[in-house]
């Protein structure tokens, strides 16, 4: 198991852990597949109603698809394999609570996690950046899932500078994408402490507004992820040469 469950029946808080540390939480196929079967277990266990979502070991909350993964694609531009297309909680019609509990580096394919969720904690420590460009890749479905939640010209900068800078927890919470900041080590907790809340109210009542608030999004979000195979398939290079760029990476990035 790539992930760890934890659910307290009393207060009916559950929290999901990305539980591979040594590869700072990357998602590799078997994790993407137990990510998509815990959220769909979650529609028919009524005893958890609200849900923290972070990631184990301190150094990243996610940073996105393991590169070791083997993912063969169709030979056309309209037909491509997302392994990642169903990690998040409402590509799986889960429409209880999410909260993301950030720490550490979330990149990449991390924002199909973030950008599902409700809302967004992290502690000082939380960076975020988007290394798609860099490596010859589109970042459609991850600037699309970013734009619901922060101005467009900061994701434009996230994704169009790559590797070369990263997004302060501060600067996350002054842009939106996060709702509180915490010191270190403590946004686990604080999200912890929101869920108690929120799974005391009424089931129905909770449900009903995250279903009102995704709805309010929902047609523009769903109109832009239709295109995004496309621009995926026809603006990547070909895998050898992502290899080739990332094993050329460098560790020069600023902070801002």
């Amino acid at each position: 198991m790539t992930l760890h469950l934890s659910t307290d029946k009393d207060t009916g808080v559950a929290v999901v852990t990305l539980d591979r540390p040594k590869k700072l939480n990357a998602i590799d196929l078997d994790t993407a597949a137990e990510l998509t079967s815990v959220w769909r277990e979650f529609r028919f266990d009524d005893s958890v109603r609200a849900i923290v979502l972070t990631g184990a070991g301190g150094r990243a909350f996610c940073t996105g698809l393991d590169r070791g993964a083997d993912v063969p694609q169709p030979n056309s531009p309209y037909m491509v394999d997302d392994p990642l297309i169903a990690i998040g909680p409402k590509a799986c019609d889960l429409w209880k609570p999410v909260i993301a509990a950030v720490n550490g580096m979330a990149c990449g394919g991390a924002f199909y996690l973030i950008g599902e969720a409700d809302f967004v904690i992290a502690d000082e420590t939380a960076t975020f950046f988007d290394p798609h460009t860099t490596y010859g890749m589109v970042s459609a479905y991850e600037s699309i899932l970013l734009a619901q939640r922060m101005p467009v010209g900061e994701v434009a900068r996230m994704a169009l500078m790559g590797t070369t800078e990263r997004v302060s927890a501060r600067r996350a919470y002054e842009m939106g994408l996060v709702s509180e900041l915490t010191t270190h080590g403590e946004a686990l907790a604080a999200a912890v402490r929101c869920a108690d809340v929120i799974a005391s109210y009424p089931t129905e009542a909770v449900q009903g507004t995250v279903r009102a608030l995704w709805a309010a999004k929902e047609a523009t979000r769903t109109a832009a992820l239709a295109h995004a195979p496309h621009l995926v398939s026809m603006g990547n290079l070909p895998s050898e040469a992502q290899a080739d760029l990332f094993a050329d990476r460098h560790g020069e990035y600023r902070t801002r």
